[in-house]
């Protein structure tokens, strides 16, 4: 199977301060991958990293057969950050419209990524009355126009209830078994279960590769957060 991503070697400095080093894995087509660790462990640059972004990056990012931030693989790679990208002033339909003929997404596609995050019922409020919850799906109906062979999200599930929680993973998985790679970083250990893989930081390292029941086995504990800690403890201690 041909590799989606490709790091080799990542490290991301910003200023006196290394953010990433020696951060090295690959991503199959059809996966959920949970990038976990705890607040300030890189998670974002990361991500920054995969989708072309992020300065200072030395090493080797691959994305779908070539360099990440690629002009080609602008309608290839969805990317969805913490803070929602999109007009408080507009409707959430606008919004989607806007972006649709940015992107030159198909005449149906607003409709259906409006079922997808469960807006429907939403398509003529403005963005600015949503809750944060609600802004962060308009976010991500954006980065769904294009039904994206990468899809990397920060963070997407904050501030949601359970139900809208469960739904969206159902989507995330909706999307991996059509073809396509799905990123999802969190910092909720008891998310990971959802995931077919697991990558987690900690202090810029990559720390474990691995499924949940993988890592689980591998450490002797009973769920995906004590695991996190019997690795972390296990590592040197202090800034990479």
């Amino acid at each position: 199977m041909t590799h989606s991503v490709v790091v080799e070697d990542l490290a991301v400095r910003r200023g006196r301060q290394q953010v990433l080093e020696g951060v090295t894995f690959a991503l199959e087509p059809g996966e959920v991958v949970g990038l976990l660790g705890p607040s300030g462990c890189g998670k974002t640059t990361l991500m920054r990293a995969l989708v072309g972004v992020q300065r200072g990056v030395t090493g080797t990012v691959r994305v779908l057969g070539t360099d990440a931030g690629t002009a080609s693989l602008r309608t290839r790679v969805g990317y969805v950050t913490q803070a929602p990208a999109v007009y408080p002033d507009l409707s959430v339909e606008e919004n989607l419209r806007y972006f649709g003929d940015v992107l030159g997404a198909g005449p149906g596609r607003v409709a259906v990524v409006l079922e997808q995050v469960a807006l429907a019922d939403r398509a003529g409020q403005l963005v600015r009355t949503l809750s944060g919850g609600q802004r962060a799906r308009v976010s991500l109906a954006t980065a769904l126009l294009l039904t994206p062979d990468l899809l990397v999200l920060d963070e997407p599930t904050v501030g949601l209830d359970p139900v809208l929680r469960r739904d969206l993973w159902a989507l995330f998985r909706r999307l991996a078994a059509e073809g396509a790679t799905v990123v999802v970083s969190s910092h909720v250990m008891d998310e990971a279960v959802r995931c077919d893989r697991l990558l987690l930081l900690r202090e810029g390292r990559l720390v474990a590769d691995d499924s949940p029941s993988g890592l689980l086995r591998s450490t002797g504990s009973s769920d995906v957060e004590h695991a996190f800690l019997t690795i972390a403890e296990a590592q040197p201690a202090g800034t990479p």
